[in-house]
């Protein structure tokens, strides 16, 4: 059972390399392939990329849904593992992953910490523990089935926000979904700049907003104007 590792980017050179060090030490046997899908990165992230052996491919279409599905339709491994390039797995994640596989879940992820120690950032953490859709997005990676992602016809490609907590629904309709205890640690970049506070508040106004069915244009605008760094 091999897994294939799906890294979407666009000008992540500062963050690519430690990611893709730890998929090499912890993913050897399990892992067949990663793929890294670029968005036309303007700095060294496919020059990085290609140091660690990926393979890299250029996506005709920017945005998260659009690159994943991409690199997913190139990938040839039985297990998809959907990775943000600024998010580090844990130890024998690749291990983890096809453990949970073989004792049947279908799909699934890790709970998440961040790389800095903070209290709201810790308390944000926490929750992700807990079972519940409000509480799953990219950040903590996600793993799936290649045939129950072919089925659900993977990530919504019109959907520049909210494709990786909108996908979930769909997962658990069709399969087990299971959360592994270990933790993946991403980048709390965005809050450093944001504040942790306004960051949070920001995200919970476009997850609402999301759900009472307003705009994609209008959700992608919200972001752009209000999150500095907003690059997704």
């Amino acid at each position: 059972m091999q897994i294939s590792i799906i890294i979407p980017v666009f000008n992540e050179e500062k963050a690519i390399g430690k990611t893709l060090e730890q998929v090499r030490q912890q993913g050897a046997g399990k892992v067949g392939e990663v793929i890294v899908v670029d968005a036309g990165s303007e700095d060294d992230t496919v020059g990085i990329a290609r140091k660690y052996a990926a393979t890299v491919v250029k996506s005709p279409d920017k945005g998260r849904a659009a690159q994943m599905n991409f690199g997913a339709a190139r990938s040839h491994g039985d297990i998809l593992y959907f990775l943000h390039a600024d998010s580090v797995p844990p130890d024998s994640f690749a291990e983890l992953i096809v453990n949970a596989v073989t004792e049947g879940a279908d799909a699934g992820c890790f709970r998440l910490a961040f790389d800095r120690d903070h209290p709201l950032l810790n308390g944000y953490a926490w929750f992700t523990r807990f079972d519940l859709n409000a509480f799953r997005f990219g950040d903590q990676s996600l793993f799936v089935r290649r045939p129950l992602f072919e089925k659900i016809g993977g990530f919504r490609e019109e959907l520049m926000v909210m494709e990786d907590n909108e996908i979930i629904p769909r997962l658990k309709q069709r399969g087990t979904f299971r959360i592994i205890p270990e933790k993946v640690i991403t980048s709390a970049r965005k809050y450093a700049v944001n504040g942790e506070l306004r960051l949070q508040c920001i995200f919970t106004l476009i997850y609402t907003l999301y759900h009472l069915g307003v705009s994609q244009e209008t959700l992608v605008d919200l972001y752009q104007n209000l999150v500095r760094d907003s690059r997704r």
